[in-house]
């Protein structure tokens, strides 16, 4: 195992620069956190990119000499993590600023600010705002006991109605013969398949060609994180001549460009809505022709730009 790093205080590592000690600091925030504001004599290297040791050899070439990083701060594990991978990159001291740059403000040292503004505000959504269906998707994956299937749905139509900046209604409507099988693609057996599942076995699209999902409910899920899930939804979905509840949960935010996006995983248990061909509820001696009942559906949404 590498030698662990060593965590120090603000005021050891200011004591450490006001004896003249020899230290590289490195800034380990996204670049633009650090332009606009940092700690004295620190350079940036933003532990989040893949880049991040490739420059250290340039940052700090000397591995016999101490390294100190920081990151914003406690709660944060930019600065162990970047700690982390200069131990086991061989550097001989490496030191951890645990309290990072809001604990080093907080102990009244100074810091260097730029009038240079951070990250915008996340945009505040209202009304409806139609979805972009070149960036949107459903996916949908298919089992039995060895194997699965996997492919996509055709969305047709969708629209999200926002109040507050969250969701609170919408509609999604996705075309049933559109539907394809990826795992196929170059298959001779991927039209058998979606003929399959085009057919009265399962969807029986010649008389139900379209699904749809309304939006009725959406919560917050308390204490989420960025990248965990933080909305539940709760809706209904109408395949074939059927209509019933669902509910999942959602992770969402804002694009680069502002739009609002969002990823699920919705599994429900197809026979609900009469699909029934491979159940073994509702057939005897299946053997290789047994098919789970549970259907996951990988939703990915986005909406377009404002106008």
């Amino acid at each position: 195992m590498p030698v662990k790093h060593r965590p120090v205080s603000p005021s050891d590592l200011a004591a450490r620069f006001s004896e003249g000690g020899e230290v590289t600091l490195i800034d380990v925030r996204p670049a633009p956190d650090y332009r606009v504001c940092h700690l004295p004599h620190a350079v940036g290297n933003c532990v989040y990119e893949i880049q991040f040791p490739e420059r250290m050899a340039s940052l700090a070439p000397d591995r016999a000499k101490a390294v100190c990083v920081y990151g914003f701060g406690t709660g944060a594990r930019d600065a162990r993590m970047a700690a982390e991978k200069l131990v086991r990159a061989g550097y001989a001291e490496v030191l951890e600023l645990r309290d990072g740059l809001e604990g080093w403000k907080e102990a009244g040292y100074p810091v260097v600010e730029s009038s240079e503004k951070g990250a915008p505000s996340a945009p505040v959504f209202e009304g409806r705002r139609e979805v972009d269906l070149s960036e949107s998707r459903l996916e949908w994956v298919g089992r039995n006991l060895l194997n699965r299937h996997r492919g996509t749905l055709g969305l047709k139509a969708g629209f999200l109605e926002f109040s507050g900046g969250k969701p609170v209604g919408g509609e999604f409507a996705f075309d049933m013969n559109a539907i394809t099988c990826e795992n196929l693609r170059d298959d001779p057996l991927h039209d058998v398949l979606v003929d399959h599942l085009r057919s009265h076995d399962f969807f029986d699209t010649e008389y139900f060609p379209e699904g749809k999902f309304r939006l009725h409910a959406v919560e917050p899920v308390a204490g989420a994180t960025p990248g965990a899930p933080d909305l539940r939804i709760e809706g209904e979905l109408s395949l074939k001549d059927r209509t019933g509840a669902v509910a999942f949960e959602a992770v969402s935010g804002v694009t680069a460009e502002g739009r609002f996006a969002a990823q699920a995983v919705l599994s429900f248990d197809r026979t609900r809505w009469n699909v029934f061909y491979g159940s073994g509820r509702f057939f005897r001696n299946l053997g290789m022709h047994l098919v789970n009942d549970f259907v996951e559906v990988h939703v990915r949404v986005v909406t377009l730009p404002a106008s």
